[in-house]
């Protein structure tokens, strides 16, 4: 009798200890999730407070280009506005490289805005920031990925549901991120 009552506490206490491993590890992985969003949100604002310095450059040269700059502000707003969850987050951002491509292929058709000191520093800066915007991406979606498979494994899965966690949605590129600009004069 008393070797099955050990073996039941040995059970209980292996079943308490395995939870707060898979408990342990959700918590984790969600952290560090939240982290790369973050890194991600950090770019942004860089990306955010590049824009309008952009803008006022290009505006001298290109008086009669409003309407591309007008889409390049509207879809800057519309991008720090957003408060809704990725996905929504993701699509605001993507409209928004959708645009920004749209001022570096006006430039092309502007020598002295190309040459400018300042359109140019502007423009690797905003290069340098869109490149670590794409990794910060890759950074989150990996961390979203691990999230994601460890909550899908099963035992996981079972204890998940009682946890109430929810998966991460991925950062992707819409269709209209992938498009090539085109400008036309």
């Amino acid at each position: 009798m008393e070797n099955i009552i050990w073996i039941i506490v040995g059970v209980v206490a292996l079943t308490i200890f395995w939870l707060i491993a898979i408990y342990n590890g959700l918590i984790t992985l969600k952290n560090r999730t939240d982290e790369a969003w973050s890194d991600i949100d950090v770019q942004l604002k860089r990306r955010y407070d590049l824009i309008p310095n952009l803008i006022e450059t290009v505006k001298g040269y290109t008086s009669h280009e409003q309407e591309t700059l007008n889409q390049v502000i509207a879809a800057r707003n519309s991008a720090m506005s957003q408060s809704g969850g990725i996905e929504e987050k993701a699509q605001a951002e993507n409209a928004l490289s959708s645009t920004l491509k749209s001022i570096f292929a006006l430039a092309e058709s502007y020598p002295d805005l190309k040459a400018n000191q300042n359109f140019l520093k502007l423009q690797d800066e905003l290069a340098d920031t869109e490149n670590k915007i794409q990794a910060a991406r890759r950074f989150y979606n990996g961390n979203a990925r691990d999230f994601n498979i460890k909550m899908e494994v099963f035992p996981n899965n079972l204890i998940v549901k009682v946890l109430k966690f929810k998966k991460f949605d991925f950062f992707e590129a819409n269709d209209e991120e992938k498009k090539n600009i085109e400008v036309k004069f």
